[in-house]
This record gives C-alpha cells, sequence and structure tokens, in this order.
C-alpha cells in the first residue's frame, strides 16, 4: 500500500495493485476565491500548487469523492478526469452530481462496497462540532464521509475525511482497527473561530483511541481558511511524544506500507 499525499484532502492511494484518487482538487493556485463566511477569505484557493503535473494523477482505476465541497471536488477536476473513469460518492445526491458532469460510472458507497476484490466502507463524519451544524451553516456543510479500504493482503486503511473528533470516528477505529489513518488536519475554521475539521487536539484523540496506528495528516496549508500549519502540528506531536507516529507528509510525499506478521511496516519517500 502506498498513501501519497497530493494537496489539501487530494491523496493517490495504491492498495491492493489499483489505484484510487480521493478528492481531487487540481485547479491552478489562485483558481477561484476564498470561501465566505471562513477566516482569510481574502485569499484565493488553491493557496499552493500541485506538486506534480496534473497529466500524472489520472491514470487511476477509480475516484473516490468523500463529499461535493469545491475543495474536495472542484472544476478542474470535473473537466479534466476522464469520463468513464469510476466514481464513488457517499449517497445518490453526490452519485448525480457527479453523473451530471459527464461521468459516465457513479457509484454509491455503502457498508461494503467491493471494487476488483477490495472492500470500501463509507464511514460517518462530523463537519463541525454544536451550533455549527444548526440553521443554514450546518446545510452548508452538509453530509460527509470517510472511507475503510480493506483486503487480505493489505493493511486496513482509514480515511476520516473532512471531520472533527467525536463518537463516530471513536467507534470506527474501534470497529476496523485500522493500521493508517489519513486526518484531514488543517483546523479549517469559519469567522466565528469554530473548527469544521480537525485539529491538533484532535489528532492527539485519534492517537489515544489508535494506539497501534499510524496517523498521516492531510488536508493542510492548501485552502484560504486551513490555520493549522505543518511544524505546529509538528512541534505538537513532538511535544507529546507522537513523532514516530505520526506523519506529516510535504505536498507530493508518499509513504509505503505493508504487513508483516499482522503489524504495518512503512517506508517514506517521495516521487
Amino acid at each position: 500500500m502506498r498513501v501519497r499525499q497530493i494537496r489539501n484532502a487530494t491523496l493517490s492511494i495504491e492498495f491492493a495493485g489499483k489505484t484510487f484518487l480521493v478528492d481531487p482538487m487540481l485547479s491552478e493556485k489562485g483558481g477561484w476565491p476564498g470561501f465566505e463566511g471562513t477566516v482569510n477569505s481574502e485569499t484565493a484557493n488553491p493557496t499552493v500548487d500541485l506538486p506534480v503535473p496534473v497529466a500524472d494523477l489520472l491514470d487511476v482505476d477509480a475516484v473516490i469523492v468523500s463529499h461535493t465541497h469545491t475543495d474536495h471536488w472542484d472544476d478542474a477536476a470535473k473537466a479534466i478526469i476522464p469520463k468513464h473513469i469510476v466514481h464513488f460518492a457517499q449517497n445518490e445526491q453526490d452519485a448525480e452530481q457527479i453523473r451530471r458532469a459527464g461521468f459516465r460510472d457513479a457509484r454509491v458507497l455503502d457498508s461494503a462496497t467491493q471494487f476488483e476484490g477490495i472492500t470500501l466502507v463509507k464511514t460517518p463524519g462530523q463537519h463541525g462540532r454544536g451550533h455549527v451544524l444548526e440553521g443554514m451553516i450546518g446545510e452548508l456543510l452538509g453530509q460527509v464521509c470517510g472511507i475503510v479500504f480493506t483486503h487480505p493482503d493489505e493493511p486496513t486503511l482509514y480515511v476520516a475525511g473532512d471531520t472533527v473528533w467525536y463518537e463516530g470516528v471513536e467507534e470506527t477505529l474501534k470497529k476496523y482497527d485500522p493500521d493508517v489513518v489519513v486526518l484531514n488536519s488543517g483546523d479549517a475554521k469559519l469567522l466565528t473561530s469554530d473548527s469544521i475539521i480537525m485539529g491538533k487536539h484532535d489528532v492527539l484523540e485519534v492517537c489515544a483511541a489508535a494506539p497501534r496506528a499510524t496517523v498521516i495528516a492531510s488536508h493542510m496549508e492548501a485552502v484560504n481558511h486551513a490555520t493549522l500549519t505543518r511544524s505546529d502540528l509538528r512541534a505538537f506531536v513532538a511535544e507529546n511524544g507522537l513523532s514516530e507516529r505520526v506523519r506529516i507528509p510535504a505536498n507530493g510525499e508518499s509513504y509505503d506500507f505493508r504487513s508483516v506478521h499482522g503489524s504495518p511496516h512503512s517506508r517514506q519517500g517521495d516521487e
């Protein structure tokens, strides 16, 4: 298994001989406005360039769209990704959006979706806490999901998606006991300073709940409302004795994992 951080929540995942592109945000730097109602909204998105040519990301077996917010599935992705490639969505509403963009094979994830011998499990997420989820803001944040990847010959991978730490994440960790967990850790904030994805303390909670898992921090330093930097997270995990367990990849960096006697072994590298 190889997990490669591309940019923001965009990942390239090689798993059981298949390649998945997750949450493709493929626009050029500054291609669309900052998110209204969030911090630093005057800054255009994406805030950084892709680390590789777009063409290098398109030779994939399937695309997974955890939800259809622009920083997870943008107009460039809709235009550039070949229309025959299988797309997986969290629900029929999102799948229909994908079909309307011209993609011919949009499928809905469920509790045990099968794809080429791989099991993809849709998991719950919560895009914020408390009053943030109420009224119009809650409607705008919408539904989100994570995905667990399983295969007999691979470590178990959990991509948590746009969620904060809450009981749904805790239950997923208990149920699937993943070897590797990808967390959207940029602590994106609204103007009210409410967090709508994980921050450093959420990462700490996940590490405590999944003490044997390797954690990969994603969704950092690429959109206007991300407030937690890689350097700050790196310092925080060091203070808490977690530097060996929490990986904080630069854009373009990848990690290889293999199972040896039931434990994940990793090799860090970039391409």
